[in-house]
């Protein structure tokens, strides 16, 4: 099925229903959620998912698992979604929160003919067999660390929110402790509590997340320069630390330099032909009830 409603289907007889839509760049889906978990696929660009608790960005060619009844907002950078919606009681082992996770060779073709199904697709048979195996592979998945905590209470959420709309090298845990009446020492012991992060550490990584979507189409020398790093260098350590996988892994080019003048080859499909990094395996224990 494609660019159809899940609303107009979601009483249909099956544990697993393939849809794929296309949606406009920048165009955002507001606060809502599903009966059904979520396997969110974007097949191109970059989306961003925010929920009360965390906001997870997803890189090219990635997923998000999103569990039933979890309310979230996505926003779509340039994205043509694969997604699986699918009856809770049919997948006990899916994490209790978000989790971005990178997807298969296999996962990604056998995706490409779910879309094609009808609603009512056959349960015997190719069909059948092909979203049984779906969800055999999403088990396997590796989690990739593309998240940030939000906090709890509402001051300190509203701050991590207007920073991540507008990343600044500049802010400072002085300036955001005077917004909170507070002293920096006691800021900062109370966002750690809510967090399990410092201030300077989340702000960090956040602005690290918001170099996947500049990535798109701007070098890594320009958005490290953006962000606030002092070089190239400096931003592609700091993103390889933070992720496991240098920032050229999702520039827009075919061909780019890494930052210690090396040139890296990429393949056709967009991914560097170096080692891929991989978190431990199990997509559905990785994520469950862990906060970043």
């Amino acid at each position: 099925m494609k660019n159809v409603s899940l609303d107009g289907v979601d009483h249909v007889d099956r544990a697993v229903l393939p849809i794929g839509t296309d949606y406009p760049p920048g165009h955002v889906l507001d606060w809502h959620e599903h009966r059904r978990a979520q396997f969110l696929y974007g097949a191109t660009g970059v989306m961003v998912v925010d929920t009360a608790d965390g906001s997870w960005t997803v890189p090219p060619e990635r997923a998000v698992l999103i569990p039933a009844a979890t309310r979230h907002r996505v926003r779509m950078l340039g994205v043509s979604t694969r997604s699986l919606y699918i009856e809770p009681d049919a997948i006990p082992w899916w994490p209790g929160t978000c989790t971005v996770v990178d997807v298969s060779p296999l996962l990604r073709e056998l995706l490409l003919a779910a879309v094609e199904f009808e609603a009512d697709y056959s349960l015997s048979g190719r069909e059948g067999s092909i979203a049984a195996l779906l969800l055999h592979e999403i088990a396997e998945l590796s989690p990739l660390p593309f998240h940030v905590g939000i906090p709890a209470s509402a001051d300190l959420a509203r701050l991590c929110r207007e920073y991540l709309a507008a990343p600044d090298a500049g802010v400072t845990n002085a300036a955001w402790a005077a917004r909170a009446a507070m002293s920096e020492r006691a800021f900062t012991r109370r966002f750690r509590s809510e967090v399990g992060d410092s201030p300077a550490v989340w702000r960090a990584r956040a602005r690290l997340l918001a170099a996947v979507p500049l990535l798109r189409t701007a070098s890594v020398s320009e958005v490290g320069g953006r962000l606030g790093y002092a070089s190239p260098a400096a931003f592609t350590a700091a993103f390889t630390r933070t992720f496991g996988m240098p920032p050229s892994r999702f520039a827009a080019r075919t061909s780019r330099s890494d930052h210690a003048g090396r040139r890296e080859p990429v393949n056709p499909s967009g991914h560097s032909t170096g080692h891929r990094s991989g978190a431990p395996r199990r997509a559905g224990a990785g994520g469950r009830g862990r906060r970043q």
